[in-house]
């Protein structure tokens, strides 16, 4: 494979510039069209979604992972350097596109000419503006008969104040003034602020795993350049390393002499281990070191998770395959656990359900693991009271995100639980059902606004732990699909939080203890019941499911017991004997409940812990 020379392009002619959208707006389509016009990959009809690798992305027809694509192309006879990246709209992946949009300078930002402006674009377009970057609208999906470009145009301008002559038209399926795009790129978007003879400093934004050549980083370089036989220093580590290859991706890769200030491109230098090649850090010359950096600010896990092996054998395949993943995926939050009914295993955070599901789907894609998921949670607040538990942690508030550590009422003067500021865009009709779903959830309006005549704007406060499982699919079914959600963090606030239990013969199961809100408690109570009277076997006497909070037990379901039908050699007779022998069998037993210990099985804690998908 030929290398490329990489000094024809100085840093006047780079662009770097991300595209940015609500889900399904088409930005990989238009990622697809770009590539094809700049000859990066050949034009055929099999060109669909090319960035999207990942075999979860192929199957859900969504992106993930951000993904880099370097293109060539001739402006008015001066040779450009493009670098694109791709980025993923679900809100659970915005950790994805505000990593991406640190290594750009510009932004397209694509709205559906049909779905007009939602949720997501509201705010992708905010995580641009606030970090500066250069704003390019593009109204796609034009082709389709129910586009109506003028409206959209007329929200953009309302919303985010760009005069609709800035807007460009396309139609990124059949390529319809895709070209005018990159002309507006070069035009609009300025060239990375960057030097070639300042010393080596390289941004890590992104590193996948490879068997045979180790951790491959994708980095951005922000002074200097390198080349092979390199000597670097990661300035997180302040481990050495030798550059065995530079190269740029043009999706796939390609290896060059050199890489220069304000090009992006992959290195891989020998490193071996997962934990060495940290996303934000920043790569420098051996002697030569330089202020690292900002990095990104680490992602906030919204939802926590227990994962444990399917089997405890599988437990170090397990740990080293979590290892690999979360390289690639950073935004996952990692911490050891263990449990009584399930074995060791981890405690997993993630940013939202899909973001749970996705990583869950790749483990069993990517490195053949089954594991086992618990119900989410999330991480609640409680500010103790008692000076001893305050010395015993050394500080007055503590978080808790697993039930078994959630400290007594006594010594907490409150419990504070997780918030996000929520948006919902909908069309105008929907509204009565969508505020009282909101309402159901204990959510706080804040704001509503009027987009155009027929879309609305809510603002809602709501605490995450209601939206966390089937807000977004309640949503969705209210609205016929057409409301767009989206949330960010909103901090803690204090509430009215209780601990349940649930009892077996009196005898409290650590495993199912959950937190819960107390305006919740009942329902709740009342189902897990219902679940562990289904999944828990009959034994030879009878068993009380209870649910408790504190002394007051709030649901029961009566598991009844196997029996021998003592009186079966009775005919006729007098009914003292039958009440006899009646009588003698309900003595055995309560003996029996008596010295009897219910085990509940493992499947059975799974079936109940689980994430319930057929509600």
């Amino acid at each position: 494979q030929e290398k490329l020379d990489m000094s024809t392009y100085p840093v006047e002619s780079i662009r770097n510039f991300s595209i940015i959208a609500h889900v399904d707006h088409g930005k990989s389509t238009l990622a697809d069209r770009l590539l094809e016009i700049t000859g990066t990959i050949s034009k055929t009809d099999h060109n669909k979604q090319v960035l999207d690798k990942l075999q979860v992305e192929r199957e859900r027809g969504i992106t993930v992972k951000a993904q880099s694509a370097s293109l060539f192309y001739n402006h008015e006879g001066i040779n450009y350097l493009l670098n694109l990246i791709d980025t993923p709209g679900h809100v659970d992946f915005s950790y994805e596109v505000s990593r991406s949009l640190s290594a750009c300078q510009g932004v397209i930002l694509v709205v559906d000419a049909n779905e007009g402006i939602q949720a997501q674009t509201v705010a992708n377009f905010y995580l641009a503006f606030e970090a500066q970057l250069s704003i390019i609208p593009v109204i796609n999906k034009i082709d389709l008969k129910n586009a109506d470009p003028e409206r959209v145009e007329q929200q953009i301008e309302k919303l985010f104040d760009i005069p609709t002559d800035e807007c460009i038209r396309v139609s990124a399926k059949q390529g319809t003034n895709v070209e005018k795009v990159l002309q507006k790129v070069i035009e609009k978007i300025p060239p990375p602020q960057c030097n070639t003879a300042d010393p080596l400093k390289a941004l890590v934004f992104d590193s996948t795993f490879d068997h045979y050549r180790g951790v491959i980083a994708n980095v951005a370089l922000f002074g200097g350049e390198v080349e092979k036989g390199h000597q670097i220093v990661s300035a997180h580590t302040k481990k050495r390393y030798e550059v065995n290859e530079v190269g740029i991706l043009t999706p796939n890769e390609q290896p060059t002499h050199k890489l220069y200030a304000g090009q992006v491109g992959y290195v891989i230098a020998g490193m071996k281990e997962v934990t060495e090649a940290q996303i934000g850090d920043t790569l420098f010359l051996y002697k030569q070191p330089v202020e690292p950096l900002p990095g990104f600010k680490s992602a906030k896990p919204m939802v926590f998770a227990g994962m444990y092996p399917a089997d405890q054998t599988e437990y170090n395949n397990l740990k080293s395959a979590l290892e690999r993943l979360t390289l690639n995926d950073s935004s996952v939050t990692v911490h050891r656990d263990s449990s009584l009914a399930l074995g060791a295993g981890w405690r997993l955070g993630f940013l939202g359900l899909l973001h749970m599901e996705v990583f869950n789907q790749r483990l069993e894609q990517e490195y053949n693991m089954s594991v086992i998921l618990t119900a989410p949670t999330v991480p609640y607040k409680a500010i103790l009271s008692s000076a001893k538990l305050i010395k015993e942690h050394g500080k007055d508030q503590i978080t808790i995100i697993n039930p078994a550590q959630f400290p007594d009422k006594l010594s907490v003067s409150e419990y504070l639980e997780p918030t996000v500021l929520g948006t919902i865009v909908t069309p105008h009709e929907y509204i009565g059902k969508i505020i009282t779903l909101c309402q159901d959830r204990r959510a706080v309006q804040k704001d509503m606004l009027y987009i155009d005549e027929n879309r609305v704007m809510l603002k809602y406060l709501f605490p995450l732990n209601e939206i966390v499982v089937d807000f977004y699919d309640a949503l969705k079914s209210l609205s016929s699909g057409y409301a767009s959600f989206d949330y960010e963090d909103a901090g803690y606030q204090s509430a009215d939080l209780i601990k349940m239990d649930i009892l077996l013969n009196g005898n409290p199961v650590e495993e199912l203890a959950t937190i819960i809100h107390k305006d919740k408690a009942y329902a709740a109570g009342k189902l897990l019941c219902e679940r562990l009277k289904e999944t828990i076997p009959r034994q030879l006497f009878e068993i009380a499911i209870q649910a408790a909070i504190g002394k007051k037990i709030i649901a029961r379901e009566t598991l009844k017991a196997y029996r021998k039908n003592v009186v079966a050699k009775c005919y006729g007779g007098d009914i003292t004997r039958r009440m006899k022998l009646l009588k003698r069998q309900a003595e055995g037993k309560r003996l029996m409940r008596k010295i009897g210990n219910v085990e509940v099985p493992r499947d059975a804690f799974i079936r109940v812990l689980k994430r319930e998908t057929n509600k």
